[in-house]
């Protein structure tokens, strides 16, 4: 072996040893979780009433940060029957430990036990997990004065999310926020089977149902916005988006985020 070699092994060797834990450390990221809870009919303030009593408290116990509450304000999007929640965890794997845990916790299954007598009182659950776009912000801040959410899901054409994001970090949300829309949070799904790689899914707020209507009517006519979308699309060879869905949302009296 090359003697000049062998004097810089044990530099390699430390060189390597320092790189792994920053290798790990980049590949953990916090994990986003919406979870939408379809009630049984009539059932909903039960389900509410055992996430304000019991089931937020026990999610904080292990390890769940609890961000937003919210009930639909139409009932085309079910409302009076859906809880939509989102919780943050400090990574998937952690998400799997906490879920397990609390799902194993003696309080939790006595709550879900007495809160069950009756017969139950979900019909569905749904969960999906994001990351937060690097343009997200993630205000999960209370304002302080009543507002509305608005919860909206874009499906892109093959390809093209990079695109999206790319208007959105460039122009919409500095003219979202030109409008009264506030930015509070930007996802990509993490799964292939929930839209990975072709979905964005992000919340803002408004004032109030009223004032978003006003504030997508002035986004849409600002000419700065009608040159960005024309020039995204010039760019992309077409439209960004093949289905856009969007639900307004009202924050429960437990949640964070209001």
């Amino acid at each position: 072996m090359n003697i000049p070699l062998l004097r810089f092994l044990p530099l390699l060797g430390l060189a390597l040893l320092v790189a792994a834990p920053l290798r790990a450390a980049e590949s953990v990221a916090h994990v986003y979780e919406l979870r939408t809870y379809t009630a049984q009919p009539g059932k909903l303030p039960n389900v509410l009433a055992r996430f304000r009593d019991h089931t937020t408290k026990l999610f904080e116990k292990h390890g769940m940060v609890n961000l937003g509450y919210f009930t639909p304000l139409d009932a085309a999007d079910a409302a009076g029957e859906k809880l939509v929640y989102v919780l943050e965890h400090a990574s998937r794997e952690a998400a799997r430990a906490s879920w397990k845990a609390f799902s194993a916790d003696p309080d939790w299954r006595a709550v879900a036990k007495a809160s069950e007598a009756d017969g139950k009182i979900v019909a569905k659950v749904e969960s999906i997990f994001l990351e937060a776009t690097d343009f997200s912000r993630a205000a999960f801040k209370p304002a302080g004065t009543a507002r509305v959410f608005e919860l909206r899901t874009y499906t892109t054409p093959d390809g093209k999310v990079a695109n999206i994001d790319a208007r959105f970090r460039d122009h919409t949300t500095t003219l979202f926020e030109k409008h009264g829309i506030v930015n509070i949070a930007y996802w990509h799904p993490v799964d292939a089977s929930q839209g990975a790689g072709r979905t964005l899914t992000y919340i803002i707020a408004h004032p109030s149902r009223e004032a978003a209507t006003a504030n997508w009517a002035a986004f849409r006519a600002d000419p700065v916005w009608v040159a960005a979308k024309a020039a995204s699309e010039k760019a992309a060879g077409g439209s960004l988006t093949t289905a856009v869905k969007s639900v307004f949302l009202a924050p429960t009296d437990f949640s964070m985020l209001k």
